[in-house]
């Protein structure tokens, strides 16, 4: 985890909006098209109903999400022709960890 390049995904409103909408996917994503598999919803939210909800172009969605993941903000998981993504508790706690010590 490297806490400059969370701080710097967190910096934008949209992530920042992803990552929320995440936390609660089925209160956010329950109505939308590409449900997960099994409605197993711990396998997180397509690309395409993150992008429809944002209102923003794939590419500009795709790049968020990858800069989030790169930044261990998020996990993704490839499902037939779908990429699922979800939170990662796990350096989501560590980084609000760090900050609360540090702070």
């Amino acid at each position: 985890m490297e806490p400059i390049m969370i701080h710097k995904v967190l910096s934008n409103e949209t992530r920042r909006d992803i990552l929320e909408w995440l936390k609660k996917p089925e209160e956010h994503f329950g109505d939308r098209y590409h449900a997960p598999p099994n409605g197993d919803w711990t396998k997180g939210v397509c690309v395409g109903d993150i992008q429809a909800k944002a209102g923003l172009a794939q590419s500009v969605i795709s790049n968020y999400l990858l800069s989030m993941q790169k930044a261990g903000l998020l996990l993704s998981e490839r499902v037939g022709q779908w990429t699922y993504y979800r939170r990662n508790e796990e350096v989501i706690q560590q980084f609000c960890d760090e900050l609360k010590k540090n702070l």
